[in-house]
């Protein structure tokens, strides 16, 4: 594709008109439920995933168990988007498998006016990043941020060649085919991610499922220490400062900083490579690869006995079982957490090092393909959504009348 060349070439001095997505689609239904005569697959918020944009789980409802939002008919081809918490860009595209099911009236159905729209066209313009800054501006509520549908079928959008259906729809359906690609792209490196993980998880349940007997097994206070971070008051977290400060809200995610200019014990800092372990909300272990922050007092750093234990080998010894961890030794209702007591008693295998080497060897391999953000998977995931994106604003980057900006 030639960049700018190429959308010059498509849209061929065509005119362009911009209308809102009321303008560009149908009016839609709602079940009766007093003539209902059969079940329905009801699409509930929580049916689309919002990572994969597709209905994932749906419950079979009939008129006498119906939720009352479940209201609204779909058809194939429509879009939904969900209204409540829009920021989150809950939608997809209903295929043939929920034609003629419900969903709540927490969706706003988007039915295209197929004589003029395709409905992958709104289908991509609802993915785009101007429809979600116009979202973001037109929602209210803080608790519970929606935006109705109304304000939704207000967006606008371009249509090219209006004058002429069928050259519109040829030019819509090119730009689709281009998406599409990028997107297909995209889902078979995430399925083929997923697969790896169930790999990676495989193999880490052979190879540190040692038999009692087999190997020497040592509480895990025995061959590690584990110390605490810093717990902070509100006004010494800061904007902007000398420390960027990691909490169990941006362990996995690397982002939402704050800062603090404390200077504090060196143990209350972690550095490059150094092995960390969310004890509260968000659980499990990581090998910090960033520059020297100061860790919260939800996070332990986890100095290990190297003459008893690899660093990486302990990694991934506490990221096994995770889900066995916190049911044996969670505890509290709204932010579940782990006692440093409790977990120091727990039993861990300690094979030879040379044995640990291997096992780390396999191990860190499966680890850096599944879960890396520097190579891998995850990486190749990364680039190809950056590169759909840069090419979906670049085949949405239509003439914009200063209506359409404001």
């Amino acid at each position: 594709m030639s960049n700018v060349n190429f959308f010059e070439r498509l849209l061929d001095g065509v005119t362009v008109e911009w209308k809102t997505l009321g303008d560009v689609t149908q009016p839609t239904t709602n079940i009766k439920w007093r003539e209902a005569n059969r079940s329905y697959q009801y699409i509930d918020l929580t049916s689309v995933s919002i990572e994969a944009k597709a209905i994932i789980e749906t419950s079979e409802i009939t008129s006498s168990n119906a939720p009352s939002r479940a209201q609204k008919l779909v058809k194939n081809g429509d879009v939904i988007f969900a209204t409540t918490r829009p920021a989150q860009q809950r939608y997809c595209l209903i295929d043939d498998a929920y034609d003629s099911e419900v969903a709540s009236t927490g969706y706003c159905i988007l039915r295209a006016n197929r004589a003029e729209v395709l409905p992958k066209w709104i289908l991509y313009w609802i993915a785009s990043a101007d429809f979600k800054e116009y979202v973001e501006k037109n929602q209210s509520g803080s608790a519970y941020p929606a935006i109705s549908d109304a304000k939704v079928k207000d967006f606008k959008i371009p249509v090219p060649c209006p004058e002429n259906s069928k050259k519109s729809l040829e030019i819509q359906a090119e730009i689709v085919r281009i998406l599409d690609a990028f997107t297909e792209l995209t889902s078979e490196l995430t399925t083929e991610l997923s697969v790896r993980k169930k790999q990676y998880n495989y193999y880490r349940d052979q190879l540190l499922s040692f038999e009692k007997g087999k190997v020497e097994w040592k509480p895990l206070g025995e061959v590690c220490r584990l110390i605490n971070g810093r717990a902070y008051k509100q006004p010494e977290l800061l904007e902007n400062g000398k420390y960027p400060v990691l909490r169990v809200g941006n362990f996995f995610t690397n982002g939402n900083w704050y800062y603090s200019d404390l200077e504090l014990d060196e143990n209350k800092y972690c550095d490059n490579g150094d092995l960390l372990y969310a004890w509260s909300a968000s659980f499990g272990p990581k090998i910090w690869d960033g520059k020297k922050v100061i860790y919260h007092y939800h996070i332990w750093k986890v100095i290990p006995d190297v003459s008893l234990v690899l660093k990486n080998y302990l990694f991934h010894v506490l990221a096994w079982d995770m889900d066995s961890v916190k049911s044996e030794h969670g505890t509290g209702s709204t932010m579940m957490h782990i006692g440093k007591g409790s977990i120091e008693k727990r039993l861990v295998p300690v094979p030879s090092i040379n044995e640990q080497a291997r096992i780390v060897e396999i191990l860190d391999n499966f680890e850096a393909l599944t879960n890396s953000n520097t190579e891998g998977l995850p990486r190749e995931i990364e680039l190809r959504q950056k590169q759909y994106a840069y090419y979906r604003d670049l085949l949405f980057s239509f003439p914009k009348p200063e209506e359409v900006e404001a």
